[in-house]
């Protein structure tokens, strides 16, 4: 939870305004000479190109306040997902005094629609062999996404143990190329960060992203600026349970990301980013 209101709006607002290009017109930055002058000579100082993330980068830590501190997270890679931006987005986690459980990687077969047998009969298989599995009725790719959420996450307010439920989707899903694991078994994370990469099937991401969602406290799905997969979250209704930020190849973005984890431990849901319908930034 962001507690410096009154600082991070307006700080939020200048950024938006430099990211967007928006003339700083008549004021101190308009040089005219004198009124004998019969040409005026009018002077626009436009920032430099980088400097929108540049400034992002900048106030990360003031607009964060140690909103993840010790709050556990665990980071989620789809394929085709940008190594430097996951490197990035660790960077910015950490500054928020998060602590990092581990990175997951979805491999192209759990979101390749030929493959959609193979997904359905292991989720099936895996699903009678819990004690706690997932929800009754729940189809292909929400039940899938709800076994990844057993490997990755939990609905508490602290990391958990890797019990026998976990160990054994882990061991499942790894065997079946479907899921990289870390090594050791590390604890589930109360937030996961969800980085797209290459375009999915729209109902295999929502049925993924819905199923994640309903096993963790809280998921951001973050992708570059218009990604079309995100955007389809949002018009599907999957942001209603997810929050979604676009804009991850920026600096902004990404603090907008992590921005949007302080916000999921209390707040779940909603679009964010460069695109996103309900602001720019996930505040409060």
């Amino acid at each position: 939870m962001i507690r410096h209101r009154s600082y991070a709006v307006p700080v939020t607002a200048v950024l938006l305004a430099l990211a967007t290009g928006v003339a700083l017109g008549a004021g101190p930055l308009t040089d005219t000479r004198s009124d004998a002058s019969p040409q005026p000579r009018i002077v626009t100082r436009a920032p430099a190109n980088g400097y929108p993330d540049t400034f992002a980068a900048s106030v990360a830590g003031r607009l964060y306040d140690h909103g993840l501190s010790r709050r556990p997270v665990a980071l989620v890679t789809m394929p085709g997902a940008d190594a430097a931006t996951v490197s990035a987005l660790v960077t910015q986690v950490k500054a928020a005094g998060g602590q990092l459980t581990g990175t997951y990687a979805i491999q192209g077969q759990l979101v390749d629609p030929e493959q959609k047998s193979l997904v359905d009969t292991l989720g099936i298989q895996l699903d009678k062999q819990l004690k706690h599995g997932t929800e009754p009725g729940a189809s292909t790719y929400p039940r899938i996404g709800q076994l990844v959420a057993i490997a990755v996450a939990n609905r508490g307010a602290a990391a958990g143990a890797a019990d026998d439920d976990v160990v054994a989707v882990r061991q499942s899903l790894a065997a079946a190329k479907l899921l990289t694991v870390p090594a050791g078994h590390p604890q589930t994370a109360p937030l996961v960060l969800v980085l797209l990469g290459s375009p999915l099937d729209q109902a295999i991401a929502d049925g993924v992203l819905a199923g994640l969602g309903a096993g963790a406290r809280g998921v951001v799905a973050v992708a570059p600026t218009k990604d079309a997969t995100l955007a389809g979250l949002e018009a599907d209704g999957v942001t209603k349970g997810v929050t979604t930020v676009d804009g991850s190849e920026t600096d902004a973005g990404r603090v907008a990301a992590v921005l949007g984890l302080v916000r999921a431990w209390s707040t779940r849901g909603g679009a964010f980013g460069a695109s996103g319908a309900d602001g720019p930034v996930p505040l409060g």
